[in-house]
């Protein structure tokens, strides 16, 4: 799995001229999965972001957590994170998990995100053509990669 972590003032999803999804201060994460995805990695996944330390302290280090500030979570499911564009002009998606497998992953990983102390969840819809909104702030951007290749 992997995923895009923008530390944002707000964000939303729109689907069909509809926000489905939106958040305040918080996280908005893009999320790639492969096909051997599991519960485990959901939960490293997960785990790594809501405690990752990108909000500042009164001193202005970043030191504190999604749930140190009590913030929002968006996520949205963007299948070319595993876009390879090593050869040729058009990117390659075939490291990236089937459709149907990476629905029932995605699902499992919102159902999840929903039992942890975030004080909002919001998300983005599978296959959909979504128009996402961020206001970064920073900005700041981590990348997280479950088999650590980065």
């Amino acid at each position: 799995m992997r995923a895009v972590l923008q530390r944002v003032e707000k964000g939303s999803v729109t689907v069909e001229g509809n926000v489905i999804g939106e958040i305040g201060k918080g996280i908005m994460v893009l999320f790639g999965i492969l096909e051997n995805d599991d519960n485990k990695v959901i939960e490293y996944m997960l785990d790594k972001i809501i405690n990752m330390r990108i909000f500042e302290d009164e001193a202005g280090k970043l030191n504190l957590s999604l749930l140190d500030i009590e913030g929002e979570l968006l996520i949205v499911p963007n299948f070319t994170l595993y876009g390879d564009a090593r050869k040729g002009r058009r990117p390659s998606y075939s490291s990236g998990a089937s459709p149907a497998t990476a629905k029932s992953i995605f699902d499992n990983l919102v159902t999840y995100a929903q039992t942890l102390p975030i004080k909002k969840v919001a998300t983005g819809e599978f296959q959909a053509d979504m128009k996402v909104e961020i206001i970064n702030d920073g900005p700041v951007t981590i990348l997280l990669d479950s088999e650590k290749n980065f």
